[in-house]
């Protein structure tokens, strides 16, 4: 009895290995390598290749792609660089010189413009004219001024006094002093006829500050409203900075 359940197991063993094997075939169809091949399209032009013809046959197709690939990846046209803005059209204006009036008025109406550091005022000397000197230069001092002053006994002419003090006109010879310029033109022609040489003219007056603007970086429309601001004052007139 041992001997039966011994070969009955064998036996069973060798057909679970022959079904595993696929020796003894598949019910849902042939799968082995035989009939696998039978099943492809064109089964008989396939070849077996060895590896070196494989390794050759893929370095062929590699080495073609390679070629291929800059047409494919053709690089593309740059990108268009944003538009730069446009420049100022001016660069830098300045006004003539306004009367402290005027300039308090000029500012009050360019406040509104907001033109922040692109706006300075510029402080400039301006003489007050009140008067004009009809002189004679300092020449040689004090002894200098004495020999003009005989000179001008000698030519009957006695209005005059040599001016002294602490100023630029020490010794010079005042000749007379009038409120408009031409008044003061008509006696230096005058005293040439003469013949008394150097004579000369001088406005007279307080020293006080006028104030110009500048502007910087202003495009048109800009300087249209600057002009507008100040309308109806001489000084605005807006010309390139010097």
């Amino acid at each position: 009895m041992v001997k039966f359940v011994f070969w009955a197991l064998l036996a069973a063993n060798a057909l679970l290995f022959a079904y595993g094997r696929g020796l003894l075939g598949n019910p849902d169809g042939e799968t082995r390598e035989p009939a696998r091949l039978k099943q492809q399209l064109a089964a008989d032009k396939l070849a077996l290749l060895s590896a070196d013809q494989a390794q050759a046959l893929a370095d062929a197709a590699k080495a073609e792609s390679t070629e291929a690939e800059p047409e494919a990846s053709a690089p593309a046209a740059p990108a268009p660089e944003p538009a730069a803005p446009a420049a100022p059209a001016f660069a830098c204006l300045e006004t003539e010189a306004y009367a402290p009036p005027d300039a308090r008025r000029f500012e009050t109406r360019l406040a509104r413009l907001e033109l922040g550091a692109r706006q300075v005022r510029l402080a400039v000397p301006y003489q007050e004219v009140s008067s004009h000197l009809v002189y004679l230069p300092p020449n040689g001092g004090k002894e200098g001024a004495e020999r003009r002053v005989a000179e001008l006994r000698e030519r009957g002419i006695s209005d005059y006094f040599i001016m002294q003090g602490d100023s630029p006109l020490r010794w010079a010879v005042s000749l007379g002093a009038f409120k408009t310029e031409a008044s003061a033109r008509t006696l230096a022609a005058e005293l040439a006829k003469k013949g008394v040489a150097g004579v000369r003219v001088l406005p007279r007056g307080p020293q006080s500050n006028r104030f110009a603007y500048r502007f910087r970086d202003i495009d048109g429309p800009t300087r249209t409203r600057i002009l507008e601001a100040g309308r109806g004052m001489e000084a605005t007139v807006l010309h390139i900075c010097r």
